[in-house]
């Protein structure tokens, strides 16, 4: 398990520096409550209460923050949070979570009664949850949301899911995100958990895009480079001679990444090779995202 009362208390540090006094003692008395014994209603009322008390406001952490948030819990990056996403998980840290069981039970209660903010508070506080492999289920079933944020809040910076998804949930949640217009290299451990089905799946994605005459996103190359067969290197080799720049480019940097004989044979007949600094962050994913 996590350091969750180390975790608990940053987190009450943050929110004691970007809301009032009085918000900040709230939150702490109200965990202290919560860590001795305080009935399940008790939580749910502060967690659906929290921004009422503290407000909204950007945690606005240091480097210094970031740095002992990532010895915490490696990866975890909460640099996008607000005072009430920290503080409703503070909360949620205090609940007792010695019985595994009983812990995920009253998280699954949240979860069901959660509005939009709620959720997007939840998933990107999966990586410093109690119990994390227990939260895997609920996280393959938020890869299916239809609600943007919060498949953001899943798939983005978040370190999650490359650690505790299946191969089939994580693939489902990279063409998700290609298929809703998210870009995909905030997704973290999207190079270490590329496979050879999702590059099969990505390629049937590609394929019925151009049958219906739509772009495809540049990031869609990164996952297939590495597992690229003859079929992958034709439809490359077609983007290097009829598409944008920023395609080409795209299919350069995934070409690189390929064993294949072949994909260093396309890369050789490319009049210009890439421009420094040309990386995956660079290459933005269409504005006609599919729907």
């Amino acid at each position: 398990m996590h350091r969750i009362g180390d975790i608990r208390d940053c987190l009450l540090e943050w929110v004691r520096r970007g809301s009032s006094a009085e918000a900040a003692a709230w939150l702490e008395g109200q965990c202290k409550s919560l860590a001795e014994g305080a009935p399940a209603r008790v939580l749910f009322l502060d967690f659906s209460g929290a921004l009422r008390r503290t407000g909204k406001a950007p945690l606005r952490l240091l480097p210094e923050d970031l740095a002992r948030a990532d010895r915490l819990r490696p990866a975890w990056n909460p640099a996008a949070w607000t005072t009430d996403q920290a503080a409703r998980i503070a909360l949620v840290l205090s609940w007792p979570a010695a019985d595994a069981s009983a812990y995920v039970a009253t998280l699954d209660q949240i979860f069901q009664s959660a509005d939009l903010g709620e959720l997007v508070a939840l998933y990107q506080a999966l990586p410093v949850l109690p119990h994390p492999r227990a939260h895997a289920r609920r996280c393959a079933e938020g890869v299916r949301t239809n609600m943007t944020d919060v498949f953001k809040a899943i798939a983005h910076g978040n370190p999650y899911p490359a650690e505790n998804l299946d191969v089939a949930a994580w693939n489902q949640m990279v063409l998700k995100a290609l298929f809703v217009g998210v870009p995909l290299h905030p997704v973290h451990g999207l190079d270490a958990r590329a496979n050879p089905a999702l590059a099969r799946m990505l390629l049937d994605y590609a394929r019925e895009r151009w049958a219906a005459k739509r772009a495809v996103s540049p990031e869609l190359w990164r996952c297939v480079g590495p597992f690229a067969d003859d079929l992958a290197l034709a439809m490359m080799g077609k983007v290097l001679a009829e598409g944008e720049a920023e395609e080409r480019r795209a299919v350069m940097l995934a070409l690189r990444a390929s064993p294949h004989a072949g994909a260093r044979a396309l890369l050789a007949r490319q009049p210009a090779d890439l421009p420094p600094g040309c990386d995956w962050a660079h290459l933005s994913a269409p504005g006609d995202a599919a729907q």
